[in-house]
């Protein structure tokens, strides 16, 4: 049966637009397979994913609990983590972490990517004044550093998780959208777009239908690699208190409150921060992975 269904997703004459798909898919599948720090990437992703879910059967402790008689307690069978200055314990504060992280990435990838893959495809496949202003417009949102961006609109916004979210968003928009114009000028005058104009599609048709699924592949790797500047950042506005407030178990903000004490208690801002790194890498090594199966000028699956 595994032999029938491999030579099935491996017959190089598709049957359907489904067994395409499929195909693909198990292609794009079995070269990750192959890569070995994609796969890492996979399994910490995975891991992310399973801990934010299962973060109360898998967490000691109740986060946000205090007790000020087990303050600042080292790494132990008790506080596997450690307790920070509050006495609450590390390990079920980085568990915790875990759903705010999560929450943060999959909202900022929700908001920013579709609308930097329309607004970049509309420009590209309109040119001419559409072009000049949106791209305008990312440039102005490019030529100023991303962090600073998103700490000016919250500062505006005000503190807050979903102010953050909305801010880290407003800056991860215009790379998506540079992408997308690009894709779309290599293949806007293809004779493919020219059959489909002639069969009577209008533009909204013709960009949403047919060139937003050919922008996908590059947006997926973008978004991969970008969300470990998404968690940098968000940490970051933790950080400085401009992110999720206290009592919640944001991983930024557990260090920001840790630094005081790294030099005896080195645990209460290091075993946040050693989450923000493997998590970070997570996304690193498997945009890296994706990055060389799915873009064509690197031999990937088309």
């Amino acid at each position: 049966m595994f032999a029938t269904l491999h030579d099935w997703l491996t017959d190089e004459s598709p049957h359907s637009r489904m067994h395409a798909r499929l195909a693909r898919l198990y292609r794009i599948g079995t070269l990750l397979a192959h890569n070995t720090l994609a796969v890492l990437g996979i399994v910490i992703i995975v891991m992310l994913i399973l801990t934010a879910f299962f973060a109360p059967l898998i967490a000691t402790h109740d986060p946000i609990l205090q007790d000020l008689g087990a303050r600042l307690l080292p790494p132990s069978g008790m506080h596997w983590m450690g307790t920070d200055e509050l006495g609450r314990d590390i390990w079920s504060r980085v568990i915790f972490g875990a759903r705010i992280t999560l929450v943060i990435v999959v909202l900022v990838a929700v908001l920013a990517a579709p609308a930097g893959l329309l607004i970049g495809a509309v420009a590209g496949y309109f040119g001419g004044w559409i072009d000049r202003i949106l791209m305008g417009i990312t440039d102005i949102f490019l030529s100023m550093p991303k962090l600073i961006l998103a700490l000016a609109l919250v500062a505006a916004l005000g503190p807050g998780i979903e102010n953050a979210i909305i801010a880290i968003a407003i800056t991860s928009w215009p790379s998506y959208a540079r992408i997308s114009r690009a894709e779309t000028l290599t293949f806007r005058n293809s004779e493919f777009i020219a059959a489909i104009r002639l069969q009577g599609a209008s533009p909204f048709r013709v960009i949403v239908s047919d060139i937003l699924p050919l922008c996908l592949s590059s947006m997926i790797v973008r978004v991969s690699l970008d969300m470990a500047g998404v968690i940098l950042t968000a940490a970051g506005l933790g950080f400085i208190g401009l992110g999720a407030q206290p009592p919640l178990p944001e991983w930024g903000a557990m260090i920001a409150r840790g630094r005081s004490y790294i030099l005896d208690q080195w645990w209460v801002a290091t075993m946040p921060g050693f989450a923000i790194v493997l998590v970070s890498l997570g996304f690193c090594f498997l945009g890296d992975g994706l990055r060389d199966v799915l873009d064509p000028k690197n031999g990937g699956s088309h």
